[in-house]
C-alpha cells in the first residue's frame, strides 16, 4: 500500500476534505492522527482501523508544540484547516482579517515549525518525508469575487509551501500545495445556505466549474495520499490544481 507504515497527521479531520483524507490515508496503509478543534466531529473516526483522534486547536501555539513533543515523528503532515470570508476589501474588518491570517497561514507556519524536525529525522531514516499545505485555486493561481482575505491568505500558504520545500529539498523533506476548485463539504453547504438566495448559490458555485459539477472529497483523496506517499518522492515546492478546470 502507498502509505504503508508511515505516521500522518492531519489537521481539520473531523469533516469535509480532511476526514475523507484520514480515510483515505488509512487505507492506503497509514496510522493517520485525526486531529480537530471539534472533538464531537472527530467522533465518527473513532474506531476506524489505523485512525487515532487528538483534540487540537490549531491557533493555539501551545497546544501544537505539546502535541509535537507528545507525538512520535511523523512521516507526513496535511495541514488541513482553513476557513473562508466572504466580502471585498471593503468588507473586511481588522478582526476578520487576523482571523484568516491566524487560521490560514499562521497556523500552518506554527505546525510545520513544531513538527520540521521530526520530520527531517524521519526524511533522513526513510529517505523521505512530506508536508501538504492547504491553498486553494482562489490564491495565486486566480482571483474570484468576494475572496479578498481568503484569496490573500491561500496565495501567502503558496509562498510559505515553496520557502520550506527550498530550505529542506537536499534534506529529502518534501513540501507543496493542493489547491482545490469547488468541493461539495459541509462549509460549502453552510456558505449555500447562508446566501440570500441558496438555491442561486448553488447554481453560481457549479456554473463556475467547467465540467459543470462540484467536486467531491473523493475527487481529492488519490492527489492527497500520493503527495504524502514516496511515489512523489522527487514532487516538491508545487502548487498542484486539483481544480476541474478552472484555471485552463
Amino acid at each position: 500500500m502507498m502509505l504503508n507504515d508511515k505516521t500522518i497527521l492531519i489537521t481539520a479531520a473531523g469533516q469535509g476534505i480532511g476526514a475523507a483524507s484520514a480515510r483515505a490515508c488509512a487505507q492506503a496503509g497509514a496510522h493517520v492522527i485525526a486531529t480537530d478543534v471539534n472533538a464531537d466531529l472527530l467522533a465518527a473516526l473513532k474506531g476506524v482501523q489505523g485512525i487515532e483522534t487528538r483534540q487540537l486547536d490549531v491557533t493555539d501555539g501551545k497546544a501544537i508544540a505539546a502535541l509535537a513533543e507528545e507525538l512520535p515523528d511523523l512521516d507526513g503532515l496535511f495541514n488541513c484547516a482553513g476557513m473562508v470570508h466572504h466580502g471585498t476589501v471593503l468588507d473586511l474588518t481588522d478582526g476578520d482579517w487576523q482571523a484568516a491570517l491566524d487560521l490560514n497561514v499562521t497556523s500552518i507556519m506554527r505546525m510545520c515549525r513544531a513538527f520540521v524536525p521530526g520530520l527531517l529525522r524521519r526524511a533522513e531514516a526513510q529517505g523521505s518525508a512530506a508536508i501538504l499545505n492547504m491553498s486553494s485555486m482562489a490564491s495565486s493561481e486566480k482571483g474570484f469575487i468576494n475572496r479578498t482575505a481568503y484569496g490573500a491568505t491561500k496565495a501567502a500558504v503558496v509562498g510559505l509551501t515553496k520557502a520550506i520545500a527550498a530550505d529542506f529539498v537536499a534534506r529529502n523533506l518534501r513540501c507543496n500545495a493542493l489547491c482545490p476548485g469547488t468541493v461539495d463539504t459541509p462549509s460549502l453547504r453552510g456558505r449555500i445556505a447562508s446566501a440570500p438566495d441558496p438555491v442561486q448559490a448553488e447554481k453560481d458555485f457549479i456554473a463556475r466549474q467547467p465540467m459543470g459539477r462540484l467536486a467531491t472529497v473523493d475527487d481529492l483523496t488519490p492527489t492527497v495520499v500520493h503527495l504524502l506517499s514516496d511515489g512523489s518522492r522527487f514532487v516538491t515546492g508545487q502548487t498542484v490544481l486539483v481544480d476541474g478546470g478552472v484555471t485552463i
